[in-house]
């Protein structure tokens, strides 16, 4: 077997699905079922019991899963202990992130990081707060980019960015004249959420607090797609400033500012607290607090 199969197959674990391994990792999923019995054959056992509509490990999977994960962690760690003796950052650093933030965050450090540190390898996985701190301990990544607070103790947590979050409707929406709106006048509105996450977690307990009822619309795991309905005049949503400039820009969503609450983002690269970072890791840490660290200035809408 080799190092490709084992990704793929503690991807399989991680998600407990043949179809969802094979998008994140961009293969069919015949493809990805070949690899698994591949293995399967070798090792001698079932991995997976694939009875009951489930993807579950079997005891032999689990045995499996932690050597899988010993395995490719020594094999970073080689390739690091390695690139060092060169004293130049060499190898990889593997990034997880949210849709939100690998494209309106991280872009800019990523080009920074290339153009000073070419020979190392940049692989970046897409995935929600919950998984991409599941993934750091589990050495599926060296570090994730997510929203604060993040309180277990096993974690190093490195601010970043700091954004605020906005409401955002249609050009030709009532409110798109305004500059302001309160939480209430808002919840007049059908509202377009995400399913998960920080910023869901903070809004519920905003409506909560302020004993508001909000017709919700829609529930979205997609940045973009909430975009795109509050566009189509689906509903009002709510959205980080860095996330809309372009469509501010465009004139195809309009902005406001919410009048009675201040919903504050705060972004943090997260690590495992007794990982041995590579040179490579820690000149992207220093590149991503240099250029993101900043506050959102004050005034923008």
């Amino acid at each position: 077997m080799d190092f490709d199969q084992l990704e793929t197959f503690l991807e399989v674990a991680r998600l407990s699905s043949f179809s969802r391994a094979a998008e994140r990792r961009f293969r069919t999923q015949p493809a990805i079922s070949s690899q698994i019995r591949s293995i399967e054959t070798e090792v001698g056992a079932r991995l997976f019991d694939r009875s009951g509509g489930r993807v579950n490990l079997t005891a032999a999977g689990k045995v499996f899963q932690k050597y899988a994960q010993d395995l490719l962690e020594a094999r970073r760690s080689m390739m690091a202990t390695i690139a060092e003796t060169h004293r130049v950052p060499r190898g990889e650093i593997v990034v997880s992130a949210n849709e939100g933030t690998c494209l309106h965050i991280l872009p800019e450090v990523f080009a920074q990081f290339k153009h000073e540190y070419p020979a190392v390898a940049v692989n970046v996985k897409r995935s929600e707060r919950g998984r991409i701190l599941e993934g750091i301990l589990d050495n599926a990544c060296d570090f994730g980019v997510v929203s604060m607070p993040v309180n277990d103790k096993r974690f190093t947590v490195v601010p970043i960015h700091r954004d605020e979050l906005v409401v955002i409707t249609s050009a030709g929406h009532h409110l798109a004249g305004h500059k302001r709106a309160t939480l209430a006048d808002v919840c007049e509105y059908p509202l377009l959420l995400p399913k998960i996450g920080r910023t869901r977690e903070m809004l519920n307990a905003l409506f909560e607090e302020r004993q508001l009822s909000p017709t919700i619309s829609m529930e979205l795991d997609s940045s973009e797609l909430l975009k795109r309905f509050v566009a189509a005049n689906v509903g009002v949503g709510f959205i980080p400033y860095s996330n809309i400039t372009e469509e501010l820009q465009a004139k195809a969503l309009a902005a406001l500012t919410i009048a009675d609450a201040t919903i504050q983002r705060d972004l943090a690269l997260v690590y495992r607290k007794e990982k041995d970072l590579s040179r490579a890791a820690l000149a992207f840490i220093d590149i991503a607090v240099k250029l993101k660290s900043a506050a959102m200035p004050k005034g923008k809408l």
